[in-house]
């Protein structure tokens, strides 16, 4: 009896343990996703390509959707300022047209020198 009784005491505490925890976000943002979602944008950020491919489109409307708070914003487009920084031939005139080209509302200008901090 007293077994049962602890066991199920301790079941119940653990229960309300995680109930009482704060809760992390279900989807932080990951650079290496990021990337991976943005890299097929390379070829029209650097003049390569006339259009972003559907690829790129889709990557970034995938993102688009899951960035939903103002820290999963900033914190893409810091994944994103810094992977550009890797690739030389990005060029502003070919980024801020991604958006409109992918039909994507990001509402603020993409450039390599965006300040991700004022990202609302």
């Amino acid at each position: 009896m007293k077994t049962t009784t602890l066991s199920s005491l301790l079941l119940l505490s653990s229960l309300l343990l995680l109930l009482l925890l704060p809760r992390e976000a279900a989807a932080a943002v990951n650079c290496a996703v990021v990337a991976a979602k943005a890299a097929p944008c390379l070829s029209f950020a650097t003049g390569k390509v006339p259009r972003p491919p559907a690829a790129c489109c889709a990557g970034l409307q995938q993102l688009a959707h899951q960035a939903v708070t103002v820290a999963d914003r900033r914190t893409t487009c810091h994944c994103l300022e810094n992977g550009v920084k890797r690739f030389p031939g990005v060029q502003d005139r070919f980024l801020s047209k991604i958006p409109a080209a992918c039909n994507i509302r990001v509402g603020f200008p993409v450039s390599r020198n965006t300040n991700c901090d004022r990202i609302k």
